[in-house]
């Protein structure tokens, strides 16, 4: 009786952990909690509803993606924005990407194409959205639809941590509309190569696109950290 109380215990914090760790991702996407800030354990419980384990639960999960950290004697923080964490996350995309594009043609069957031809659609009809955000999400939809026809777990599970981090903490403030219009274009050349199986041009594709966005990104960021350093006095 006492064990099967005690699983019931732990399946319930569990779920609470769970709940907790989506809520402050939820927190992170709205701009409620940046890179930098200080998190403060009672305000978040009481925000949440919930005791301080679950909370901080979620903080070592988030800790274990990149998105927070924790002090001694401090707590947790959001881990702050860096020009060298957003090179290092394209320059893995940049490795790990086309690397999948082997094994997703030799997997690919009408149902992967089907799912691939989906995001890809829905990333165009978001490229209509003036909301830059939702543009962004079936940007990452498509890429992640792409790797997941791989059936790489690992090599999934690191592209979908990377994605998080780039999505959650720098979003899509650093891409004019005309990018992501071009993006748009490039991911349909992806998918023709795909479709027609043909691996040597689809990995080249998709590595200049990846190049293609890391430029536009990190020339954005470099610009608004020269603007921030202008204003300051």
């Amino acid at each position: 009786m006492k064990q099967r109380s005690d699983k019931k215990a732990r399946a319930g914090l569990e779920d609470m952990s769970h709940k907790a760790y989506h809520a402050i991702r939820k927190m992170l996407y709205h701009k409620e909690l940046v890179p930098g800030q200080k998190i403060v354990y009672r305000e978040l419980t009481e925000r949440l509803d919930m005791s301080p384990t679950p909370v901080i639960q979620a903080l070592s999960w988030l800790e274990f993606q990149g998105l927070a950290f924790r002090k001694p004697n401090c707590g947790y923080y959001i881990t702050p924005c860096s020009l060298e964490e957003l090179e290092e996350l394209f320059e893995i995309r940049e490795l790990l990407e086309p690397s999948l594009i082997p094994a997703v043609i030799e997997n690919l069957d009408e149902e992967g194409l089907e799912e691939l031809k989906s995001a890809l659609e829905a990333h165009r009809s978001a490229a209509k959205n003036v909301y830059s955000k939702e543009r962004l999400f079936r940007n990452r939809e498509f890429h992640l639809t792409l790797a997941s026809l791989s059936k790489k777990h690992n090599r999934i599970r690191i592209l979908q941590n990377i994605f998080d981090v780039l999505f959650l903490k720098y979003g899509g403030s650093y891409l004019s509309f005309s990018s992501l219009n071009a993006f748009n274009r490039e991911h349909q050349k992806i998918y023709d190569c795909v479709a027609a199986k043909k691996i040597k041009e689809a990995r080249k594709l998709l590595s200049k696109h990846t190049a293609n966005v890391k430029e536009q990104i990190v020339s954005s960021y470099k610009q608004m950290i020269e603007e921030k350093h202008n204003l300051e006095f």
